[in-house]
């Protein structure tokens, strides 16, 4: 059973895209993702949902507090007791700290960080807002995250160093080929493989691949933007 969304693992994401009509009408398509603005929410921001469950928010890279040359991609949020003293403990452990802890208004507090291995994560110690709630196992949810590395063992103390405990929904694999920087990815759970496949098509383009590293989930999934997400069958 999946943990995702409780304390100490990861709790949120943020797809951060400038085309916000293709890739959520993409992401629609092909996972049923519902994107909306959520009204009651004075920021106006754009949430993204399935079957009524919050499962993340989308942000305008055309935002000037972005620099102009940001690609596009997915912020994750790992959840913490205490983000100053879990950011403390990062960088004593080989992380480097991007963006320093601060208060995101009444809805918790958050850094961003670089771990030792390259991939970037985000902390976040809620307050007014906790992030993921939905039913395990549930169609088109988030399942668990990935990282493929280099070293994954040395990833996987590193994050047990952090927040004290291991990551359950997690996992840490060796990456089969060069990657030009790690990354964590989404693994969203599915009832029905071949229908995504035939779903994620644009204009006889094929977005979806099979993974091509030694964990279970089948397919790789690629927005037109170039966010990739990991799909696979629940039960597998």
């Amino acid at each position: 059973m999946t943990t995702l969304g409780s304390l100490n693992e990861f709790c949120w994401m943020d797809l951060k895209i400038r085309d916000q009509s293709g890739t959520t009408a993409f992401l629609s398509r092909a996972l049923g993702w519902h994107f909306a603005v959520d009204e009651e929410d004075w920021r106006q921001a754009i949430k993204i949902t399935i079957d009524g469950y919050q499962i993340g928010s989308v942000s305008s890279l055309a935002s000037p507090i972005y620099p102009p040359d940001t690609l596009a991609h997915v912020a994750y949020y790992l959840a913490v007791d205490d983000v100053d003293r879990r950011a403390e403990a990062a960088t004593a452990n080989g992380a480097r700290l991007v963006v320093p802890p601060f208060d995101a208004g009444d809805q918790g507090r958050t850094a961003t960080l670089i771990d030792p291995m390259g991939a970037a994560f985000s902390l976040w110690q809620p307050q007014g807002f906790t992030g993921w709630k939905f039913p395990p196992r549930f169609v088109g949810a988030p399942h668990h995250m990935v990282l493929a590395c280099d070293q994954p063992d040395q990833a996987r103390d590193f994050y047990h160093q952090l927040t004290g405990t291991p990551l359950m929904a997690a996992a840490f694999i060796a990456a089969r080929e060069p990657t030009a920087t790690p990354q964590w990815e989404l693994s969203v759970g599915i009832d029905d493989l071949a229908g995504v496949i035939s779903r994620a098509q644009i204009g006889g383009q094929d977005l979806a691949a099979r993974v091509r590293d030694n964990d279970h989930s089948p397919l790789r999934l690629h927005s037109p933007e170039g966010l990739s997400f990991r799909v696979h069958l629940l039960g597998q």
